[in-house]
């Protein structure tokens, strides 16, 4: 059986979580959870308990009722007694609940509410034919619990519970490893998530693994725990409905990475070329041991078939690092650069490559720029930079590097034969025939619109350019940078940060698939990018 789509909706009125059940199911979930923890208010509240008949008997979609206490993380906050009423309630019900959620705490310190539970719910020793399960459940919002072994076990020993549920906060990629384990092990239908930033992969991969469900809420502002995706981008971005066992993950590692637009586009284009795969964000704290710790955890789970990653800010550097002391092999522009930010995992061999350097000689060569034996400057002496006075070494060009700290200009001078070290304040002259921004001057920034109105040239320096020079950012988001505007409306070329973030994913995207260059889907990947970003 494939893993169900089940949005969560907290009631407050019936009518409007009515309206969202009908929403949820038009979007195409399984199955709604209606969290009831305000709606009912405890004990004698017969109004809240007669708002609940309704919403069970009216929904759009087989439902699973959950009150969750405030000591578990929900709203609920009167006494497990007064739920009893109410349990009793849904189990007479001639169209009840496809399944009440009752928590493992409660469950288990009441002998009242349990015997209550077990009349309501259909197990091997009920006497009535009844339709309605449950499913026992454990939360921790601090982290992994510390008796999760224990826990799991008195959970298993008692057959009233139809599904297992444990969730807890990730404290990082690696804990969604341990979910799967638990769900591989399971002894009946489970549930097993990770909350919070980290427990996206849990999710997202459940069909893989066999997870009974998962959450997906209905908008961004309608999730009732911490990490849950949309309903729209778990079916349309990360294609839920075509997770199997056998499918291999892929992501884009860094620190953030929750709005990178890699998961788009790449796993659009797995779609487009019939890829079994999957590509997910993988956040992982900027810290040289929680790269290393994590992607080697990757790597070795014989479960999870690990095939990719992109690795962007602050890993680049890390992931040469790590491929050095593994013994993994190294791709010749990821050595010279001195960082990678591709990871390619077969059976036979792991490999790290630079495809930035591919991004920007694609780039330059879609839009027909010789550099050969003309003058180029590169602003900024970071990766990006590095990566561009490879490709353009190897076009030929007369390369100069150009940053506000100095000193940083000449280490990156010093890596390369022949490139020029030019002062912050000598940018571009009247025999540039090429500038490359590569610096993070002009990129979006929803904290600081001056920082995205801001340009690394002035228009001093923009006039002192020669009518045939090109200017090339590196920067993507936004699509037109004012670096761009303000050259082009001189008559220069430009070339936007677009042109070289696709082709360096569609080289990605070649390593991982084996595709053809030709079958690339880039229009594919510039196409998303762009109504993304308008």
């Amino acid at each position: 059986m494939s893993s169900l789509l089940c949005v969560p909706i907290m009631v407050d009125e019936v009518h409007e979580a009515l309206a969202a059940a009908d929403a949820a199911r038009s979007l195409g979930a399984d199955l709604v959870e209606f969290r009831i923890d305000t709606l009912f208010q405890g004990e004698g509240d017969d109004l809240g308990i007669d708002a609940t008949v309704r919403l069970v008997e009216q929904s759009p979609l087989p439902c699973i009722v959950t009150c969750r206490p405030t000591w578990e993380g929900g709203l609920y906050d009167g006494d497990d007694a007064a739920r009893i009423a109410l349990f009793e309630r849904l189990g007479a019900m001639d169209r009840p609940p496809r399944y009440i959620d009752v928590e493992h705490q409660a469950f288990t310190r009441s002998a009242n509410l349990r015997q209550k539970v077990r009349l309501a719910v259909q197990h091997p020793d009920q006497v009535r034919d009844l339709s309605t399960s449950l499913i026992l459940s454990h939360h921790d919002f601090d982290g992994r619990p510390t008796s999760l072994n224990r826990t799991l076990a008195d959970m298993r020993e008692d057959d009233t519970a139809a599904v297992t549920k444990l969730a807890w906060s990730a404290r990082s990629l690696r804990d969604n490893l341990e979910l799967f384990e638990l769900l591989e092990d399971r002894d009946r239908p489970t549930i097993a998530l990770g909350m919070g930033r980290f427990g996206l992969m849990s999710r997202v991969l459940a069909p893989k693994f066999g997870g009974f469900l998962t959450f997906a809420s209905l908008l961004d502002t309608t999730t009732t725990a911490p990490g849950q995706p949309t309903i729209r981008d778990l079916l349309t971005v990360y294609r839920f409905r075509s997770i199997r066992p056998s499918t291999r993950v892929y992501g884009v590692i860094g620190w953030p990475v929750e709005h990178s637009m890699s998961p788009r586009i790449h796993n659009a284009g797995f779609e487009l070329v019939d890829h079994d795969g999957v590509y997910l964000p993988m956040p992982v704290p900027p810290e040289w041991e929680h790269f290393k710790a994590t992607v080697l955890a990757l790597v070795d789970d014989p479960r999870l078939d690990f095939a990719g990653a992109s690795v962007t800010i602050p890993h680049k550097a890390h992931l040469l690092r790590l491929a050095r002391e593994e013994g993994w092999t190294i791709e010749s522009e990821a050595d010279r650069v001195g960082a990678a930010n591709t990871l390619i995992v077969s059976p036979d061999d792991i490999r790290v490559a630079n495809s930035d350097v591919y991004g920007i000689r694609l780039a330059l060569r879609h839009a027909d720029v010789d550099v050969d034996g003309r003058r180029a400057v590169i602003l900024g002496a970071g990766g990006a930079a590095r990566a561009a006075a490879v490709a353009l070494l190897d076009l030929g060009a007369k390369v100069a590097v150009c940053n506000r700290t100095l000193e940083n200009a000449k280490a990156l001078a010093g890596d390369f034969d022949g490139v020029e070290v030019l002062p912050w304040e000598d940018r571009p002259g009247s025999e540039t025939q090429l500038v490359i921004n590569s610096t993070p001057v002009g990129m979006s920034s929803a904290d600081d619109e001056a920082a995205t109105a801001a340009s690394p040239l002035e228009p001093a320096h923009l006039d002192a350019l020669p009518p045939t020079c090109t200017v090339f950012d590196t920067i993507y988001n936004p699509l037109e940078t004012r670096l761009l505007r303000d050259a082009g409306a001189r008559g220069l070329t430009t070339i936007p940060g677009l042109a070289m973030f696709v082709h360096q994913a569609a080289g990605q995207f070649e390593a991982w698939t084996g595709i053809a260059p030709e079958r690339t889907p880039t229009a594919l990947f510039e196409r998303i990018v762009s109504e993304t970003l308008a």
